[in-house]
């Protein structure tokens, strides 16, 4: 992260999420790390009432209470190279190294589109991109042992 270089550059903006790590993502929260000289323009630009009540409780308990995030974050770390491992002994899955709490991976020799559906069809949600240069990719986020291990029986069912 480029938190520690916020002091160093005047027009460095660090946006951070609540949404995986804290396990919030349906609450929409996070936060900025900014130079103070950018607080009277984004002040200008924020909207009223932009944060729940609920949101803003949640992300006050999870800051008092640390320890259990980062138990989450290496948790997500963990995880995420297990699955990475499984990922890449899928012959027709191309997993690219993460650091993030998800895995975009290409798929080769069959639809992107169809994997999602087949997926889907077994109650596995994971994300498509009908976009130029991502239309033949698939995201999968990071999940729990037990999910990763449902996820790969699935995919080596799919060919």
């Amino acid at each position: 992260s480029f938190l520690k270089r916020v002091k160093d550059y005047p027009n460095l903006i660090v946006l951070r999420t609540f949404s995986k790590w804290a396990g919030l993502a349906g609450l929409r929260i996070g936060y900025g790390v900014f130079p103070q000289a950018f607080v009277p323009v984004l002040m200008k630009a924020k909207q009223p009432y932009n944060v729940s009540a609920a949101a803003e409780q949640a992300a006050v308990v999870t800051m008092q209470n640390l320890g259990l995030a980062n138990e989450n974050i290496a948790r997500i770390i963990e995880q995420r190279a297990v699955l990475y491992q499984a990922l890449e002994q899928v012959p027709w899955l191309k997993p690219y190294p993460s650091q993030a709490n998800f895995i975009l991976c290409r798929v080769e020799g069959l639809s992107a589109l169809e994997v999602k559906q087949r997926l889907r069809e077994q109650g596995i949600l994971i994300r498509y991109f009908d976009k130029p240069g991502l239309s033949d990719h698939i995201r999968i986020s990071i999940g729990t042992q037990a999910q990763t291990e449902t996820l790969i029986t699935a995919l080596k069912g799919i060919r």
